[in-house]
């Protein structure tokens, strides 16, 4: 059997936008190397590359997704949380069941600064999702590094939902 030839930087680097704009879903860096014939560590240095050529990539915990022109309709609001690691499913069903989805976790570090990390979760099959890689890796929440206290940045097509999410949140304990 013949092995595949590697595809060109340029070739991969114009695949990935494409494929990342007609996808409605994330797509992970190892799903993009097999397609290439590379390894999930050159797709990331592929990624790193068209995002310093200003594509809007972002990489979140499910894989890269393209920033699309309807985002910018999207309305945001900064919440800030605190709760144990417990109640992460709690926090996170409580948002997606209003039709808000999660952009980000960001956490103030003493030495850091403020730490981001893009999540996209809007759904509770990509809550279960996120829940269940944190912890079949045995890694950390961000918020364990600030005794639970963390802020999310919530987008929706409207403020009444994020509103409502947040409601609940404050009725949960949860938003601070």
């Amino acid at each position: 059997m013949e092995q595949q030839r590697k595809m060109p930087s340029a070739k991969r680097q114009q695949l990935i936008i494409q494929k990342l704009k007609e996808s409605a879903r994330p797509i992970s860096g190892k799903d993009f190397a097999k397609l290439t014939n590379v390894s999930r560590q050159v797709i990331v240095q592929d990624v790193s590359i068209l995002k310093a050529k200003n594509e809007p990539i972002i990489a979140t915990s499910q894989g890269y997704i393209y920033l699309s022109e309807h985002l910018n309709n999207q309305k945001q609001q900064i919440i800030a949380c605190k709760h144990d690691a417990g109640q992460t499913k709690e926090e996170l069903y409580l948002i997606v069941d209003h039709g808000v989805t999660i952009r980000d976790v960001i956490v103030e570090h003493p030495v850091y600064g403020e730490i981001t990390a893009s999540i996209r979760v809007g759904s509770r099959k990509e809550a279960d999702t996120f829940i269940t890689k944190i912890q079949t890796t045995d890694a950390s929440y961000l918020s364990a590094l600030t005794n639970g206290i963390h802020l999310h940045t919530l987008e929706s097509d409207s403020l009444l939902k994020i509103e409502a999410a947040c409601r609940d949140l404050r009725k949960a304990g949860i938003l601070v």
